[in-house]
């Protein structure tokens, strides 16, 4: 083929349909002009009258040759030379080109075709050549080629096909390289086509020799006595030779799909120690690491790598060539081998950080564990250079001075507890331990280092934890002991009320005692919800019918600064609280958030369900996985600083100026939510916002137990701030007051006597029983205290009820009703009166417990 076009191209350019070109010559242009230029002058000396026949004739000759000249033009006949075109050195370029050209028109007509042209397409001379698609019909290997080109041609794009053409009677075929594109940009030049056509079979053998060899390459490598893998910077497995996929139990097709990460083979930390090298631009470094590798069904093998990584001229790294060597067979043969392995394998796999450094810091060697911890603390590597990097610059000179120590051979160093270097807050406690003396000159010190970062947050919960429920407890306890004192003055301000007329100067300041008690009143019940000891009326609810109860009120609370959205999850589950104190959470949360957007926002409410498989997935710590209806609370206002953001639910705590709050707010919602057995967590960000997050429990029908808790303790009620009065609440009968405190005991006792009762009076639950063995059972009511000396209030009515089981009582307390419900027998009947309570609370309760149902 190489002969037979060499031997075409010496033929010279060979063109197709091109007449032939006439040169252009000066002479005869200037003997034309001599020629009018001398009749010109004979014309002038004839004279005037004789010359002007002859000079009509020669103008209309003139004339006559113009005219003619510009019909020839247009026609064609004649054309303008074009000196490009006859530049030898273009033309012979194209002429003369290796790989074979020629042009068609838009008719598929070729218009112009080089020899080399000819000699590939078989053409013998210019007049047989044929366009591409006519030279190669009837060829099935190529005809989809051939087709995609013409396509290609018409659409005025470039394409280019390599094709095969079988050779004839034995003879090896030939490949080649069709291209087409448009001769031009104008319209008109895109009409036409370059093809060019060139044979590349040289190349494609060149190619599939470099293949061949390139495949033994792989084999020999695949079938090594020793493995092989390549991974790149994004710690993906480029290659992974045969015998190492055979170690590792993974099929080689498998692998090369891609996906296979170096994590998913190093067992453990290892995968760090490859991967936290120090870069050094533009060098070339080589590392040894004993570690385990790990098989596809979870077993390791021990092996050795030998880990080669090139790093750019910007300290990048490049991929990885990494041999590996199986150690299995030292543990089994040789038992120095099999030692040093156990001792690589329990280094790299303790859960400790373990590293050897010099008196400056640096580290020496390290295990896996150590590698990860400083890749995580600087990703530039610092960390794993300099065991000082690792430390926040707050606590480095505890370390610094725990291994100077060290470095003098000083024992018994004791651990250094400093904060971790890096973006978020994390704690690590170190042990130094010093070397050999012989030792000490390329290592001056052990360092074993543990995170502490989970155990201080839980150490901080636990603590916080304890912390709220003492104060929750002494909330409690203050809460119980003021209720007394709150229901010796309410009873006798009642008193006072009855004894004076609204005419009567003193009544305004009777009343003015009256008002303040019920504040006080409310204040001891924002305590008693944050301990946690309220009485509570749980329902089941739906949250979006309750948000929609409460969203004009919300609207009048926030004001028109701030805007209101109330989103609702779909299908909401229900829940099982206390209404009024689910409305009291929402609107202490509103009332906050208005107040931290002093120049307007947004409060979104939104709600939504959380499956068990949602919640254990969120980060909130302390709350178990299970199904919960969230609540969401934000706010668009200034947000909380960090320093204070662990304060928000401790009682009477408040950022507001005096006398705008009473820091009771946020624990009131604390303890309402935690006494409906859900979780309130708060994510805050100065500046920018606040979100308290609201987890209630879902709420199932079919596990709710009959009767009903508030239907077995009869007519237990909590009495409202203003009770309806009644027509009468005088009445009849004995009934037995048992209480500690003396001055309130005796203003009970005078109240139900002015309403006509009979009482007996009793200190504690023993006098109790005395009394009523001294009456002979003949009582009709108990009105008996929870919390006394001696006997309290279920024990007095576990023993009265075993000697009269129809006996009536009623409790009162400062602590909630349930605070003492579990320590009575089931289905115990009793009624529930808080304290404080006035006078006329105190009667009706006492006249609603006594009328026979």
């Amino acid at each position: 083929m190489t002969a037979e076009t060499d031997h075409d191209l010496s033929r010279g350019p060979v063109t197709a349909h091109e007449p032939a070109r006439r040169g252009g010559s000066i002479i005869l242009v200037l003997l034309v002009a001599g020629g009018i230029v001398a009749v010109a002058i004979v014309l002038m000396t004839i004279g005037r009258a004789q010359a002007q026949p002859y000079i009509l004739g020669l103008l209309a000759l003139l004339a006559m040759v113009g005219l003619f000249g510009l019909f020839a033009y247009a026609a064609g006949i004649i054309r303008f030379a074009d000196r490009t075109a006859d530049d030898p050195v273009k033309g012979r370029i194209a002429d003369l080109a290796y790989d074979g050209l020629a042009v068609t028109d838009p008719g598929g007509h070729v218009v112009y075709s080089n020899a080399a042209y000819l000699a590939l397409t078989g053409a013998a001379t210019a007049q047989e050549a044929r366009p591409v698609e006519r030279v190669f019909i009837g060829n099935p290997d190529v005809s989809e080629a051939v087709f995609r080109l013409l396509k290609a041609a018409r659409e005025g794009k470039r394409q280019q096909e390599e094709v095969r053409i079988a050779g004839q009677d034995g003879a090896h075929g030939r490949w080649l390289r069709m291209r087409v594109r448009p001769l031009g940009r104008s319209k008109r030049e895109a009409k036409y086509a370059v093809w060019s056509i060139a044979d590349i079979t040289r190349d494609r053998e060149r190619q599939e020799d470099v293949f061949q060899e390139l495949q033994h390459a792989i084999e020999y490598l695949d079938h090594a006595p020793c493995g092989f893998f390549s991974v790149n910077p994004a710690g993906d497995m480029v290659y992974v030779n045969a015998t190492l996929a055979n170690w590792l139990d993974y099929d080689l097709a498998e692998i090369g799909s891609g996906g296979l990460k170096l994590t998913d083979i190093v067992s453990g930390d290892g995968a760090a120690l490859l991967t936290s090298i120090p870069p050094v631009p533009g060098e070339v470094k080589t590392e040894v690491f004993d570690i385990d590798l790990r098989m596809r069904g979870g077993k390791t093998v021990p092996v050795r790598l030998y880990h080669k990584l090139a790093f750019g001229a910007d300290g990048a790294p490049g991929a990885s060539r990494t041999l590996v060597v199986s150690r299995a067979r030292d543990e089994r043969s040789d038992p120095q081998r099999a030692a040093e392995v156990r001792f690589m394998r329990f280094f790299d796999h303790t859960p400790m950080a373990i590293a050897t450094v010099d008196r400056s810091g640096a580290v020496v060697r390290a295990n896996a564990r150590f590698a990860k911890l400083a890749q995580g603390l600087s990703p530039d590597g610092a960390a794993s250079k300099s065991i000082f990097r690792t430390v926040n610059a707050r606590d480095r000179h505890l370390l610094i001075a725990a291994i100077n120590q060290a470095a003098e051979g000083q024992g018994d160093i004791p651990p250094v507890e400093a904060m971790l270097e890096g973006a978020r807050e994390r704690w690590g406690q170190f042990f130094v331990t010093a070397v050999e003396e012989d030792e000490r000159e390329t290592e001056a010190a052990i360092v074993y280092m543990l995170e502490t970062t989970e155990r201080r947050a839980l150490e901080n919960q636990i603590n916080q934890s304890q912390k709220m429920d003492m104060v929750g407890q002494l909330a409690g306890g203050i809460a119980h002991d003021f209720n007394n004192v709150l229901s010796a003055i309410m009873m006798a301000n009642d008193f006072l009320l009855n004894a004076h007329k609204p005419t009567d100067p003193s009544f305004q300041d009777i009343m003015q005692i009256k008002q303040n008690a019920n504040r006080a009143a409310a204040l001891v019940r924002h305590l008693l919800a944050f301990s946690r000891k309220q009485t509570l009326r749980p329902q089941v609810l739906d949250l979006g019918e309750s948000l929609s109860d409460i969203q004009n009120l919300l609207k009048r609370l926030i004001g028109e600064k701030v805007k209101l959205e109330v989103l609702h999850g779909r299908d909401l589950w229900p829940i099982k609280a206390d209404l009024s104190q689910f409305e009291q959470v929402i609107v202490n949360l509103a009332v906050n958030a208005r107040d931290a957007m002093a120049d307007g926002g947004t409060l979104t409410v939104r709600t939504a369900n959380v499956t068990s498989e949602e919640s254990g997935r969120l980060t909130y710590k302390g709350m178990p996985a299970a199904e919960y209806v969230r609540i969401d609370v934000i706010d668009t206002g200034t947000g909380i600083a960090p320093e204070i953001v662990d304060k928000i639910f401790e009682p009477f705590f408040s950022t507001k100026e005096v006398g705008k709050g009473t820091g009771l707010g946020l624990s009131t919602v604390y303890g309402i939510v935690k006494q409906t057995g859900g979780f309130i967590y708060v994510d805050s960000e100065a500046g920018q916002g606040t979100a308290f997050h609201i987890f209630l429990p879902r709420h199932h029908p079919e596990q709710e137990v009959q009767p009903d808790a508030a239907a077995a303790n009869g007519a237990a009620k909590e009495p409202a701030a203003e009770t309806k009065p009644r027509a009468d609440l005088t009445g009849q009968g004995t009934i037995l007051l048992v209480e500690d405190e003396e001055g309130l005991r005796s203003l009970n006792a005078r109240g139900l006597r002015s309403r006509g009762y009979s009482v007996i009076e009793a200190s504690n639950g023993v006098e109790a029983m005395e009394a009523l063995e001294q009456k002979n059972g003949a009582v009709d009511l108990v009105v008996s205290d929870v919390v006394m000396p001696e006997m309290d209030g279920p024990t007095l009515l576990k023993t009265m009820r075993g000697r009269n089981p129809d006996l009536k009582i009623i409790f009162v307390s400062g602590y909630a009703e349930d605070a003492f419900d579990k320590s009575l027998p089931e289905n115990q009947q009793f009624a529930f009166l808080p304290k404080p309570f006035t006078l006329s609370q105190l009667v009706a309760a006492v006249k609603e417990t006594m009328t026979p149902s």
